[in-house]
């Protein structure tokens, strides 16, 4: 699946001189992003937040979770997320993805999901990394793996001047 190049709008709470940030950049940085933080919903209706390692491809951001942790529960009774990465300081971009999770449960799709892991996070995924064996789980779908293509998204310029960009996608 190709990315989709959205609707882009410049909020007017952005600073005087700002121009929209293009989607091409946003799209760079959500795939070039270590860490992520996924925002799903309780079935009592409180929030929770995780952060969790995703990466970027055919236009959407892949995760992954065991069955049993509480994204994957709370995923099982509303399949709306929000996925939000950027930097902790005050220069950069912030960047939040909204849409809904869709489990992947392909077998080719899986394993482009694992190689993309594995190239992505490198030595992490080695035989002696922090997550060994994760890429093998995800092509035998031993491990959950959830699909979040974007449906709007938002950019955070930081910095002379301050942006905000609405994307939006049909």
């Amino acid at each position: 699946m190709d990315d989709q190049e959205p609707e882009t709008a410049l909020s007017a709470y952005s600073g005087p001189d700002a121009v929209p940030t293009e989607w091409s950049r946003a799209r760079a940085e959500l795939a070039a992003a270590e860490v992520y933080w996924l925002s799903t919903v309780r079935p009592d209706g409180r929030p929770h937040v995780t952060p969790l390692l995703a990466i970027w491809l055919d236009g959407a951001l892949y995760f992954c979770t065991g069955p049993e942790e509480r994204k994957a529960r709370n995923l099982a009774g509303n399949l709306n997320c929000v996925l939000t990465t950027g930097h902790n300081t005050l220069d950069g971009l912030d960047l939040v993805i909204e849409g809904t999770a869709e489990k992947s449960s392909d077998l080719a799709e899986l394993s482009r999901v694992a190689d993309a892991y594995e190239s992505k996070y490198g030595p992490h995924f080695a035989p002696d990394g922090t997550w060994a064996g994760l890429g093998d789980a995800i092509r035998r779908a031993e491990a959950l793996v959830y699909r979040v293509a974007p449906e709007v998204g938002f950019g955070f310029g930081k910095g002379r001047p301050f942006s905000q960009t609405r994307w939006g996608f049909s």
